[in-house]
C-alpha cells in the first residue's frame, strides 16, 4: 500500500489566485474568467477565498496551451473537456503529443473535435 504525504496531494487546494496566476503566468482576472466559464473550479475557503490545487494548476496550463499555441477558443476548451470526461480518453494528450512531434495519429476523431473545437 502506497501512503502520501498530505503535502503532495495533487487535488488538494494550496495556492491563492494571485500565487497560482503566477505559477502560469497570467493575470489573475484570467483565472477569473476561467472560472467563470466554467473551465477551472478552485475550492473556496469559509470567507470565500479562492484556493487551487496542482490538478487545477495543470488544468489551466493544459487551457493556456490550447488557446495559445492551438488557435482553441474557450467554448472549444470546454467542449474538450467534456469530451475527454465523457470518453474517458485522453484527447489533450493526443493533441499535445501531435502538436509537438508535427505527426498526425491515425485518431481522426481528435483532428475533428479540435477543429470542431475552433469553430
Amino acid at each position: 500500500m502506497t501512503f502520501r504525504r498530505p503535502d503532495q496531494d495533487p487535488t488538494r487546494p494550496v495556492y491563492v489566485i494571485s500565487v497560482a496566476a503566477s505559477i502560469v503566468s497570467v493575470h489573475p482576472r484570467t483565472l477569473r474568467i476561467y472560472e467563470e466559464e466554467g473551465l477551472v473550479c478552485p475550492a473556496r475557503t469559509p470567507t470565500n477565498i479562492r484556493l487551487y490545487s496542482e490538478q487545477d494548476v495543470r488544468r489551466i496550463m493544459w487551457i493556456r496551451h490550447l488557446t495559445q499555441n492551438l488557435g482553441v477558443n474557450l467554448a472549444g476548451v470546454r467542449i474538450l473537456f467534456e469530451l475527454e470526461e465523457r470518453l474517458g480518453t485522453r484527447i489533450l494528450e493526443r493533441l499535445y503529443t501531435e502538436g509537438t512531434t508535427g505527426e498526425r495519429a491515425e485518431g481522426a476523431p481528435v483532428e475533428k473535435a479540435a477543429s470542431a473545437a475552433k469553430a
